[in-house]
């Protein structure tokens, strides 16, 4: 698994690189297949390649399938690897670009497989998208992820754990720019001719961090702001990046429409918002909470226990949540440090959680 986890993090795959996204994804296509897998490479204009991998399926089992998701893009820019290198600690973390988010995560998931074929001589009928666009939204490979996950009886998610904890809920993520515009004017000359787009977009900016309600789950940060043109002059333009966060189908409306319904606090001003929900909310149904059961049995039993959490961000986990597939994510690495530059998985772990897997997939499909 070792060895694997190298080359995966040693092909290093920026998430706006086509060039080498593509690469990755001929190599995985390879590496599946050596699993017995059914691969069809799904092109993506702007984006790497994304595959869709089978195993035991027919007419009849497409009916009864089990999804796996996981994605092989990272946030790390090419060359990462010469001030980050792929290594083996003593203390047996693996640190390297994209070790735990979520190349890991993958590893984990073909050996699951080959778990199965090896101990049981057999997968159940299981569909495995590897998406090269996680990082920057799933604009492209959205629509493939939610129809196979129409389609399957469970969905289960590679993305890193948190703490060793199983994901049963993410919250929604909505991201937003709100532009501001205003009338320029000298700002010593004529300070009164003038309509400023930045204290337009401040008065928006405070009235938006108001929305935050922590008793309800919502969030609301402005990340980044930029306007104006010189210091004596009247700001005619500003505009700001914002982050919303929900926990419920309900609240991303209401949120969705508030930000869309954005209004000027001075008359002489124009406000202008656009984006919108890029990601539903994954809500814990009972449905989700009776896969974490079997999750929590097929760990004990293999000598280990896993806890459920909910969480802040957004996975691809959401995207099947929300078309109303059962959905277990947070079954890839046990680590920390995604995105930082302490990124790291524990490699006793990884047999583990591939184990864990296995054992999910083969009672999924038992029960079908």
């Amino acid at each position: 698994m070792l060895s694997d986890l190298e080359t995966f993090v040693c092909t290093e795959t920026p998430s706006t690189d086509k060039q080498r996204l593509d690469e990755f994804s001929a190599f995985l296509r390879e590496y599946a297949e050596s699993f017995g897998g059914q691969v069809e490479v799904i092109p993506a204009s702007g984006n790497g390649n994304h595959l869709r991998i089978k195993w035991g399926m027919d007419d009849k089992a497409a009916s009864k399938q089990i999804l796996l998701v996981g994605h092989f893009d990272t946030v790390w820019a090419a060359g990462t690897l010469e001030t980050m290198p792929f290594a083996v600690h003593p203390d047996g973390r693996v640190t390297g670009p994209g070790v735990f988010d979520m190349k890991g995560g993958l590893v984990q998931g073909f050996w699951a497989i080959r778990a199965l074929q090896e101990v049981t001589g057999k997968v159940p009928p299981l569909v495995f998208i590897c998406n090269s666009d996680e990082e920057i939204g799933s604009h492209s490979s959205r629509s493939l992820i939610e129809e196979e996950a129409k389609k399957s009886t469970a969905a289960f998610i590679l993305e890193s754990s948190m703490n060793g904890d199983l994901k049963t809920a993410r919250k929604g993520v909505g991201i937003y720019r709100v532009e501001a515009e205003g009338k320029a004017a000298h700002a010593g000359l004529d300070p009164l001719a003038g309509v400023s787009a930045i204290e337009e977009l401040a008065r928006q900016i405070l009235f938006l961090h108001e929305q935050t309600d922590i008793s309800v789950g919502t969030t609301v940060n402005v990340g980044i702001i930029s306007g104006g043109t010189r210091s004596n002059v009247t700001a005619p333009y500003a505009s700001a990046e914002v982050d919303v966060r929900v926990v419920s189908t309900a609240e991303a409306l209401r949120m969705n429409q508030l930000m869309l319904g954005l209004s000027p606090y001075n008359p002489g001003a124009k406000v202008k918002v656009t984006g919108g929900i890029n990601r539903p909310p994954m809500e814990r149904t009972e449905a989700t909470a009776r896969l974490f059961e079997v999750a929590r049995w097929a760990a004990a039993d293999l000598g280990f226990a896993v806890n459920e959490v909910a969480v802040g961000g957004g996975s691809d986990g959401n995207f099947c949540a929300a078309v109303g597939t059962p959905v277990l994510d947070g079954l890839g690495p046990v680590g920390g440090g995604a995105h930082a530059a302490h990124e790291h998985l524990m490699a006793d772990d990884m047999p583990k959680r591939a184990a864990l897997l296995a054992e999910l997939i083969q009672h999924v499909g038992q029960d079908e």
